[in-house]
């Protein structure tokens, strides 16, 4: 396959395979009686209902009410923190920055059934750096959660730059996310390939973006979805079952 100068990864389902379950009661349990000692006196399904509807009311004024959440992603279009810090105003509690963040980790890791690399994400980065290529991250993501979960994993230092959603105003598939990344790194497009494993978001946002694209399929891939204009999305590379050995290999063409 054609060689590229510019390599640039999606993270969750992609390098990360996680599962995490935000419905859980227990969850909002926990929730509520840390809010409580900060004097912020919640039931569960009342701080349940309330996390949802702030999401709504910033989604709808940010003009994402389309907005879609997946099963590892925290309504990456808005910064989640200003949601937990407003739950402590409603019941009139007035929170710095430093504890609404510390609130948001403290809800990923109890919202988190497991996290883990997939097998040679590590080595993969390492190899396409050894062999001069540039890596980067273009994540849909709570960048409170995704910044510590890289360190967590060890490969926030395998990156060459980081582009996360939630702090950016837009997501994946907009092509102002792409672009984005391609003017903070000075990345030109006909130099890089996109490997994600959402048909709707990492390679339907690439082909609009002017950029080759790798989709490989994974655990957490999402099924039956269309294309972002109704029809199906095609990606120049494909892989129907995740092996980053062997997509190493391809992308290296160390094996012909």
């Amino acid at each position: 396959m054609k060689q590229y100068r510019n390599y640039i990864f999606d993270l969750y389902g992609t390098l990360v395979d996680i599962r995490t379950n935000e419905n859980d009661r227990r969850l909002w349990e926990r929730m509520s009686l840390f809010y409580g000692y900060r004097g912020a006196h919640y039931g569960a399904e009342e701080m349940h209902q309330t996390y949802l509807s702030l999401i709504q009311a910033k989604e709808k004024a940010a003009g994402q009410v389309y907005a879609v959440q997946y099963s590892h992603e925290a309504y990456p279009e808005i910064p989640i923190e200003d949601v937990f810090r407003e739950m402590y105003e409603v019941k009139g509690i007035a929170v710095d920055e430093a504890l609404a963040l510390y609130t948001g980790q403290m809800f990923r890791a109890y919202s988190t059934v497991y996290i883990r690399l997939y097998a040679y994400a590590k080595e993969l980065l390492a190899s396409l750096r050894e062999a001069g290529r540039g890596v980067y991250l273009l994540s849909n993501a709570q960048r409170i959660f995704t910044e510590y979960e890289l360190r967590y994993l060890g490969i926030r230092d395998l990156f060459d730059g980081i582009v996360i959603s939630s702090g950016e105003g837009c997501k994946k598939p907009d092509e102002r996310l792409y672009k984005l990344l391609f003017e903070r790194y000075g990345l030109k497009a006909g130099e890089s390939l996109m490997i994600g494993n959402d048909m709707d978001t990492d390679i339907a946002g690439a082909r609009k973006a002017g950029m080759d694209s790798f989709y490989i399929r994974s655990a957490i891939s999402p099924r039956g979805r269309a294309g972002d204009t109704g029809n199906e999305v095609y990606a120049d590379h494909t892989m129907q079952r995740m092996n980053l050995h062997r997509l190493r290999d391809r992308l290296l063409a160390t094996d012909g």
